[in-house]
């Protein structure tokens, strides 16, 4: 149950990211009068589930039903000689579908060099309704339409979702006890109790992101308060890789509060109380969890003495551990009562500038992210993913803030990717478009086409990568 929520989600996600981008170019066509072959959501490779057309004033649909040839050879069909009920009489009018394979959708629009490659329909006169004898100006508006409304639909998401649900978040200067380090971290020079202060001379914002911005940002010098000194630790730019692929290196730190001993504990009758909060094991100090958490480990089946302050006292505790390293208490660990945490409500009025900003960072942020792919030192390519990552992301239950969280990002990523100027993608015609505006001159359609059939060549080597690793991610952990 838990795979098919999630493939629904990826679905449902994907679909409407695809409508929105390819109602983007088919709006921009249709305002400058240029005509649109199909609309699709889904692929329709063959047949079609669904297909619909307006034909003198009334709405049509077929089902399940073979695609037929525009050509014979590369002869266009005679649609003089074809019955009143072959669709393929009235070209003027667009035809809406439903493919059978669940991956994207296009929008066909007449004149254009595409990736559907119809080199016979370039073959024929232009004509006045088609893409290629527009202004360039028009042709650049349509091919950007797509980017531009996948903009759009993020900043409408992130916008309901801070209206909705509003926004959380620990801001660094509120992580009172600093972080919490793992073995990477500490093998870096972090300790525990750090506080971080300045990645490469910049403030962080968001105590949560601390890991993410040192990767985005490839940073070199880290400054932390630890206890009353100023330490610098100096990034070796070979933990990068490491550190991309290593979650958790900067845990929040916080304290070891109890808040009650379970009936049946093995501390049952230990003599803890509610609100003891440990400040020593076996005589060391500490009073961070994780730490706490990793000394516990080294005594299994054994057992400690616990130091606690208890209101202006200090009781030493002497405590057993089970076989997994645990003392079985309840401990405080809602941040809402450790920690400042940062809420932030939005009107509707307000939400909207709200969403530009929250989708302008997310623009920023994925540019950076996208350099790190094209850094080999990084090792970034090695996590470029398919739809089976995209699957993991999502929730193994419906949850809409979720669900609209990625539907915003993923809109934006799109977005990024169709502008790269890269043949095939939006990028890549809107490349072409400013070259022509620039100088004057229309690349020709042999030109187009052999950029098309590149960019066709580097998105198929993508997507090999993009399998390659999910599906070695399957067998290698």
């Amino acid at each position: 149950m838990v795979i098919l929520i999630k493939i629904i989600q990826v679905i449902f996600a994907l679909s409407l990211l695809v409508l929105i981008h390819e109602f983007g170019h088919y709006l921009f066509a249709k305002l400058f009068k240029t005509r649109v072959d199909k609309f699709y959501l889904f692929f329709n490779i063959k047949f079609s589930i669904m297909r619909a057309k307006k034909i003198n004033g009334k709405w049509q649909f077929k089902f399940f039903t073979k695609n037929l040839p525009d050509y014979e050879g590369e002869t266009p069909i005679d649609i003089n000689t074809l019955p009143e009920d072959d669709w393929r009489r009235y070209p003027e009018h667009t035809e809406y579908g439903i493919g059978w394979l669940p991956l994207g959708g296009f929008c066909k629009i007449a004149g254009m060099i595409d990736e559907s490659m119809d080199k016979e329909a370039m073959k024929q006169p232009p004509q006045p309704w088609e893409f290629r004898t527009k202004p360039a100006w028009q042709r650049f508006f349509i091919m950007f339409g797509g980017v531009l409304f996948n903009f759009i639909l993020a900043i409408v998401l992130y916008g309901a979702i801070l209206h909705t649900w509003g926004e959380q978040y620990l801001k660094n200067e509120d992580a009172t006890y600093g972080i919490a380090v793992n073995d990477l971290s500490y093998e870096i020079g972090f300790r525990d109790g750090d506080k971080v202060l300045s990645l490469d001379g910049e403030v962080p914002k968001d105590f949560h992101q601390i890991q993410v911005d040192i990767v985005r940002s490839q940073v070199e010098k880290v400054v932390v308060l630890r206890g009353a000194d100023t330490v610098t630790v100096n990034i070796d730019p070979i933990y990068i890789p490491a550190i991309l692929n290593t979650p958790g290196m900067f845990d929040l730190a916080f304290p070891f509060i109890v808040t009650d001993v379970p009936e049946g504990s093995i501390n049952e009758h230990s003599g803890i109380m509610a609100n003891d909060e440990m400040t020593a094991l076996n005589d060391s100090s500490m009073f961070i969890v994780q730490a706490i958490q990793r000394e516990l480990l080294k005594h299994k089946a054994d057992s400690v003495a616990a130091t606690f302050k208890r209101g202006e006292e200090s009781v030493v505790v002497p405590l057993l551990v089970d076989t997994s390293g645990l003392i079985q208490v309840h401990i405080q660990n809602d941040l809402t009562k450790l920690f400042n945490v940062t809420e932030n409500d939005y009107s509707l009025l307000s939400s909207i500038p709200a969403g530009c900003v929250k989708a302008w960072n997310v623009i920023k942020n994925y540019i950076k992210e996208l350099g790190l792919i094209f850094s080999p030192k990084t090792e970034a390519y090695k996590s470029v993913g398919s739809f089976i990552s995209i699957g993991k992301i999502f929730p193994g239950t419906w949850d809409w803030y979720r669900v609209w969280s990625l539907t915003a990002m993923l809109s934006i990523m799109l977005g990024v990717l169709n502008i790269l100027p890269i043949p095939a993608l939006d990028g890549g015609h809107i490349l072409f478009l400013l070259i022509e505006i620039i100088t004057g001159h229309k690349p020709s359609d042999k030109a187009l086409e052999i950029a098309q059939t590149i960019g066709m060549i580097l998105l198929i080597a993508l997507m090999v990568l993009a399998f390659g690793n999910d599906i070695r991610g399957l067998f290698i952990k």
